[in-house]
């Protein structure tokens, strides 16, 4: 069965941290790329599995097996979207990692054998990167990125394809490890204890557990910023032409917020249920979500 090791990813220079982020975004373009000729091609009458060769043009900075894994991934999500359809249930094409105009998405997938990660007290996780990058960001032919990983696997087992992204809230890089570990492992918590969950919004989740550990998600800084874009909306609003509703400009900020909140609240999610997971929490309680 498959499992996921989550962990931090921590660049140890503003060059290192540069380079990352060139890689996440160029793996992004790409994808973008993809979908809209595949979007192109299912909307019109064309064929969504025929597209342009795109090694050329982002080989030197993602390199080639990572082209060939976000195409993979591209190709993947189709056909989930296609599988949805032929069961007559409600799914939409894939959709695109932001844009160029209001930010893209930053994240990548890494092969199985492209990377290595080494566990110690100074953990490190080593990935590939296209030559002109090596050459901009002063690496070697044959050397890779090599960033400080913070976290414990939980599991051990066959290494599967790696996903990286990097959250702008929070100024952060997550990796996120496929494992294949033998079905003889436990696929259920290790014990039966119970969590209860209070969901807000200055504090955005506060939970405690029969284990006595307790755990708090503060989300003022969250809603301070989108309290801030809510309020520059309502200002550019107000300078619009009478009989005008929106602007380039407010639907850009619409979005941002949004993917911003989004970001957020699947991060917490994952991190809670992986937290209380290893607590051996097998049920959890929620309050009463009226006006939250």
């Amino acid at each position: 069965m498959k499992r996921v090791n989550t962990f931090e990813v921590v660049p140890q220079t503003e060059n290192d941290k540069e380079c990352l982020l060139r890689l996440l975004d160029a793996s992004a373009s790409l994808w973008n790329e993809l979908t809209y000729e595949r979007r192109q091609n299912y909307f019109g009458d064309g064929d969504v599995w025929v597209t342009s060769e795109y090694r050329g043009k982002y080989n030197g900075v993602v390199g080639s097996a990572t082209v060939q894994q976000v195409t993979r991934k591209n190709s993947e999500a189709w056909r989930s979207f296609f599988a949805l359809k032929e069961k007559g249930e409600y799914a939409n094409p894939p959709s695109y990692w932001g844009n160029e105009e209001d930010g893209r998405e930053f994240r990548t997938y890494i092969r199985c054998n492209q990377y290595t990660i080494q566990w110690g007290k100074r953990s490190r996780l080593e990935i590939p990167v296209g030559q002109e990058l090596k050459g901009e960001y002063g690496l070697g032919y044959h050397e890779r990125l090599s960033l400080e990983v913070r976290g414990n696997p939980k599991w051990d087992g066959k290494q599967g394809r790696l996903e990286l992204e990097y959250n702008e809230v929070s100024d952060t890089f997550r990796a996120f490890q496929p494992v294949t570990v033998p079905d003889s492992r436990l696929d259920s918590p290790l014990a039966s204890h119970e969590a209860a969950l209070d969901v807000g919004a200055n504090n955005l989740v506060a939970c405690s557990t029969t284990t006595g550990d307790q755990y708090l998600y503060d989300g003022r800084e969250l809603f301070r910023r989108f309290r801030e874009t809510t309020d520059e909306i309502a200002r550019l609003q107000s300078k619009l032409q009478e009989g005008r509703h929106s602007s380039k400009r407010i639907r850009r900020l619409y979005r941002q917020r949004t993917r911003r909140r989004d970001h957020a609240q699947n991060a917490l999610v994952r991190d809670l249920v992986e937290r209380l997971y290893d607590e051996g929490v097998a049920t959890v309680y929620v309050g009463d979500l009226t006006d939250v």
